[in-house]
């Protein structure tokens, strides 16, 4: 998982990608490492967005940081489920730095390398 995030991450910041692919790439690194936080305090959850919500206690996020993510959630699902995708180029910025903060946080929990 955290390999995967580690990938999804540096893919994200390729510019020569579509910016929709970079941010699907970048929302899928977030959601892996938010996901390893979570697990890496003994629970599991199959809600996205819940996973996100849990970083304040897994991690001490910033409220502007879990803001960046719920709303990159929003995003995703109006991608997937209607088939909407106009990516706000600053959102993705914010998501991208985001991120980065949300790996470096991760390490620093002494997880397993997958």
């Amino acid at each position: 998982m955290l390999k995967s995030a580690r990938v999804r991450l540096a893919d994200a910041q390729n510019e020569s990608l579509d910016p929709d692919s970079q941010f699907d790439l970048a929302y899928g690194a977030a959601h892996r490492l938010a996901l390893a936080a979570l697990r890496a305090h003994g629970y599991r959850s199959e809600n996205r967005i819940t996973v996100f919500q849990t970083l304040a206690h897994t991690l001490g996020a910033e409220r502007a940081e879990i803001q960046t993510f719920l709303k990159a959630h929003n995003a995703r699902n109006l991608a997937e489920y209607e088939g909407r995708m106009e990516i706000d180029g600053e959102l993705l910025s914010d998501l991208i730095r985001c991120t980065k903060i949300l790996q470096e946080q991760v390490a620093k929990l002494d997880l397993p390398n997958d």
